[in-house]
């Protein structure tokens, strides 16, 4: 089973410095139907203005991923990590038992525009940490790459999560297609970040998302001149 979230159907936040679509229930938005799909909690498709930021603020006990796709996110918080982020470039914050942080638009000219991803951990209280790496953009063309997940040991090349949940990136150009097997049992959420993708017969735009149950295969390809997708593989 396959169903369609419609990026004009999410919720929005316009502060001015800062447009927020939100796929699931976040801050001011609320949509009972709407709170989540498995471990994933919040998908926020975020613009940020030159200069502006988000202050300091606390979380605990999430699992957070911010993905770039245009400009550069200064990032600090209270376990002394401070760095930028940008394209293909990955950001993963355990909350755990507590951080406090804040992320900027770490230019004075030119807009951010960036993905955050929260997923609920399977356990309470671990112990707060910070990761980020940058990768060859060659790797998610026409391929899907692992961006964070639970395996610390075999995938050393991507961020480490603690929940059963795994999360990979992937570019189509015009004429790609890949086919994704889903173990039994398993769930996967589809958020097409940028261009035009077919999953399994329907057609997503930039901001649509579909959540996929009960199916064994994912069919993904890119429609016109293709699209940018980050693909959810979920307890």
């Amino acid at each position: 089973m396959l169903t369609l979230r419609k990026a004009a159907d999410r919720g929005h936040s316009d502060l001015g410095w800062l447009s927020s679509y939100h796929t699931f229930s976040f801050g001011s938005y609320v949509d009972p139907n709407h709170m989540g799909f498995r471990a994933l909690r919040v998908i926020n498709d975020d613009r940020v203005a030159p200069g502006k930021a988000f202050g300091a603020h606390g979380h605990r006990d999430m699992e957070i991923l911010s993905y770039v796709m245009e400009g550069k996110l200064a990032h600090k918080d209270s376990m002394g990590e401070a760095h930028v982020l940008g394209p293909n470039e990955v950001q993963a914050m355990s909350a755990g038992t507590g951080v406090i942080h804040s992320e900027a638009n770490a230019s004075a000219t030119e807009p951010t525009h960036f993905l955050q991803i929260w997923i609920v951990p399977a356990a309470a209280d671990v112990e707060p940490s910070y990761q980020q790496f940058a990768y060859d953009p060659v790797e998610k063309r026409g391929a899907l790459r692992l961006m964070a997940g639970p395996d610390r040991n075999t995938h050393p090349r991507s961020a480490f999560i603690h929940q059963d949940a795994r999360m990979y990136a992937a570019v189509l150009g015009a004429g790609d297609a890949i086919d994704y097997p889903i173990a039994a049992g398993r769930h996967a959420w589809v958020q097409c970040a940028s261009g035009g993708l077919d999953v399994s017969g329907l057609v997503l735009q930039a901001g649509d998302g579909v959540a996929v149950s009960d199916e064994s295969t994912l069919s993904l390809q890119a429609t016109g001149a293709g699209g940018e997708l980050l693909l959810f593989d979920l307890a």
